[in-house]
């Protein structure tokens, strides 16, 4: 009967005694992120904010592409149609592809297809970031941009070398307009040298290029 009482004891501090290593396994996952698990959290107690914003981010990770589109992705910016002579001087170089409001939004479906639209978010959110003067609105804004295409538990990460995300975590200990211009201009280099050429090669641009010469023509 003793030996029964102490086998039933042992069955049940075994999930105790299971679950130990795992938990110990989890502080020390989370213990050897180090500071740049929390270089976005500037308040008093770390654990406040970047636990919720980490598990936020493990959240939107397991959503489907489709759920992201429909709800996280914002409208394309507003401009007027193009003409025959803007669409043209796309091909002529990338900077002027990126000038004008209707370059960027015929390149940004362009990335969409290829699955690289978080590019051009976040080269759109740098620019935003630039405009703004207030303090505060200047470190919700960066913490944002952080938490989209920095971390690497977000869905939208933007693919950036070890140099520059070491430049964008000791910028975040104090939030700045130019917290991301290393990065942004990476991902506009990349952006240039990788996604460009093809754009100029697909159906996007030579349709549209297209359309607008045959109203030329008709006209």
């Amino acid at each position: 009967p003793m030996g029964s009482e102490r086998m039933e004891m042992r069955k049940r501090q075994m999930p105790t005694t299971q679950e130990t290593p795992g938990a110990a396994q989890a502080q020390h996952s989370t213990g050897s992120r180090g500071s740049n698990a929390c270089c976005f959290c500037w308040c008093c107690c770390c654990s406040c904010s970047c636990l919720t914003v980490r598990n936020q981010d493990e959240e939107r990770a397991r959503r489907t592409s489709h759920e992201l589109q429909a709800e996280g992705i914002p409208n394309c910016e507003e401009s007027p149609a193009p003409t025959l002579e803007e669409v043209n001087a796309w091909a002529q170089s990338f900077d002027k592809l990126m000038l004008t409001p209707a370059g960027r939004n015929a390149f940004r479906e362009f990335l969409r297809t290829e699955f690289s639209e978080e590019n051009m978010l976040f080269w759109m959110a740098c620019e935003e970031l630039k405009q703004e003067s207030n303090k505060s609105v200047i470190e919700e804004k960066a913490r944002l941009i952080y938490e989209d295409y920095i971390s690497i538990l977000s869905p939208k990460e933007v693919s950036l070398d070890s140099r520059v995300r070491e430049v964008i975590n000791r910028n975040m200990l104090e939030p700045s307009q130019h917290t991301f211009d290393d990065a942004q201009l990476q991902i506009y280099t990349l952006m240039h040298r990788d996604s460009y050429p093809r754009f100029m090669n697909s159906a996007i641009y030579k349709d549209l290029l297209r359309s607008l010469s045959e109203k030329s023509i008709e006209a």
